[in-house]
């Protein structure tokens, strides 16, 4: 396991669209352990494989331990959405900037597990923003492509100590 240097804006693998994992190996389950590592050290909620420059269809999130901790996402699809809410969000890749984003209020979320197995999962609220967040960077775009308004914050307390 090990903490990869999170993908800023700017760089073309934000803008692809993530190739779907076609085998779960021990390639991907370096790659689960590595974006948890990732996330926890720059204190993200959600992170997605090109975040940490690999193009796959993979994410992670854990939103606390009331939200069930740790999720691990391969091939997630939105299959259902509803509701509608404007909130704040931000991401690791475009650090210091936040900004009101539309998302649905609540999902239907297939996909598979590190073991291959199919999920489905039903998030609601904020949850289900963080999961739509995560899930628009797999297609390419970033919150501020939808974001009603954006502006500046102060992240310092986002960045490793070791990198401060």
């Amino acid at each position: 396991m090990a903490v990869r240097p999170v993908v800023l804006e700017g760089e073309p693998v934000l803008r692809q669209i993530a190739e779907p994992v076609l085998e779960i190996d021990a390639e991907i389950h370096k790659l689960l352990d590595d974006m948890a590592d990732t996330m926890y050290e720059y204190h993200g909620i959600g992170l997605a494989a090109p975040q940490v420059g690999v193009c796959k269809r993979v994410i992670v999130v854990d939103y606390g331990d009331e939200y069930g901790g740790l999720i691990e996402m391969i091939n997630p699809v939105i299959a259902e959405k509803s509701g509608s809410v404007v909130d704040v969000e931000g991401c690791l890749s475009i650090p210091g900037v936040r900004g009101h984003v539309e998302r649905f209020d609540k999902l239907t979320i297939h996909f598979q597990s590190r073991e291959g197995e199919s999920y489905e999962m039903k998030p609601e609220g904020y949850f289900a923003r963080i999961f739509q967040h995560e899930i628009d960077h797999l297609d390419g775009i970033l919150f501020t492509d939808t974001a009603i308004d954006t502006f500046p914050v102060d992240e310092s307390e986002q960045v490793p100590e070791d990198e401060q």
